[in-house]
């Protein structure tokens, strides 16, 4: 069914579209480390039991090293090149979230900043030596309205930290894309059960050293840690690998862009949080540069 996954996409784009909800909550309790040291690790742990899943049905595809497929030691640069750039990307995001003020619509904010990494690998691919098409130039120029219009409603007094913490994370998503496009030859799954276990091994580290975790603290977020490591890291990943089979590339980044919509539409019903009409507006410019950054690759698909 030609349907089957444009619709899986969906489901993965509300479930990491509702992430960034859990994320604004677990920020009251424990530090960035914390959160993705923690979330990091139950994401490997429902991949592995997702990978033990598909060797008894016979649909597992482990590293070899008998030049047949992909070798171990792929898998294992592979993991960690995007191990580190998840965990660099995933800290600045959770940072970021940290560090809006309460007046602020973190959820949704962080949502349609975190989109313009789209936009970036558009951009970055055109410095790599990729001609880049009109259209992503103007996804570019909408894009920088739609984030003036959404971080700078009243000046550059307006914009927070926040923002800045979070669109450096957009960067870090960017890159990470780029190191997961270099080794499409590896097993999905597999590299990213690795490269959670390298982010959440950093992320301890850099958690104990800095930040001190108190197991009470970490049991008050537990519910959002749960909810980031097992639906957003788990499921939401399982689900892209599955669907991706049988859906074209670009109407599958189309699709996951709804992220940014859903992570407004659950910091809205669950946070309670509001945007201005200015801030709508730079939403509704980021989401349409997206939206544009993909439409070339869309075209040249079709051809």
């Amino acid at each position: 069914m030609k349907a089957k996954g444009p619709l899986l996409l969906l489901v993965t784009a509300i479930l990491w579209g509702m992430a960034f909800v859990a994320q604004t909550t677990a920020a009251n309790d424990v530090g960035p480390f914390t959160f993705n040291a923690s979330r990091n690790f139950i994401g490997a742990l429902f991949l592995s039991g997702v990978i033990a899943f598909r060797r008894r049905s016979g649909q597992d595809k482990p590293a070899t090293d008998d030049g047949a497929g992909y070798s171990k030691c792929t898998l294992l640069v592979a993991g960690v090149l995007c191990g580190v750039a998840l965990c660099i990307a995933s800290y600045l995001q959770q940072a970021g979230i940290t560090a809006y003020p309460p007046e602020a619509a973190a959820s949704s904010r962080s949502g349609f900043v975190t989109a313009t990494y789209m936009v970036m690998v558009a951009v970055m691919l055109m410095f790599m030596g990729k001609r880049p098409h009109p259209l992503v130039l103007v996804a570019v120029v909408v894009a920088m309205a739609g984030m003036y219009l959404l971080c700078v409603p009243n000046g550059l007094g307006s914009v927070y930290v926040g923002d800045w913490l979070v669109l450096a994370s957009a960067f870090g998503y960017a890159v990470h894309i780029l190191v997961i496009d270099r080794y499409t030859q590896v097993d999905g799954v597999r590299l990213s059960r690795v490269q959670l276990l390298v982010a959440g091994a950093i992320s301890l580290v850099c958690a104990i050293v800095f930040e001190h975790p108190e197991p009470a603290a970490v049991l008050a977020a537990i519910v959002p840690i749960l909810y980031a490591g097992i639906c957003s890291d788990g499921i939401a990943y399982t689900l892209q690998i599955v669907a991706q089979k049988t859906t074209e590339a670009t109407v599958a980044s189309i699709i996951m862009s709804l992220e940014s919509v859903f992570a407004a539409i659950g910091g809205w019903l669950i946070l309670s949080e509001s945007l201005t009409a200015v801030e709508l507006s730079g939403c509704a410019l980021v989401f349409a540069a997206v939206i544009l950054s993909q439409v070339p690759d869309f075209l040249e698909a079709r051809k």
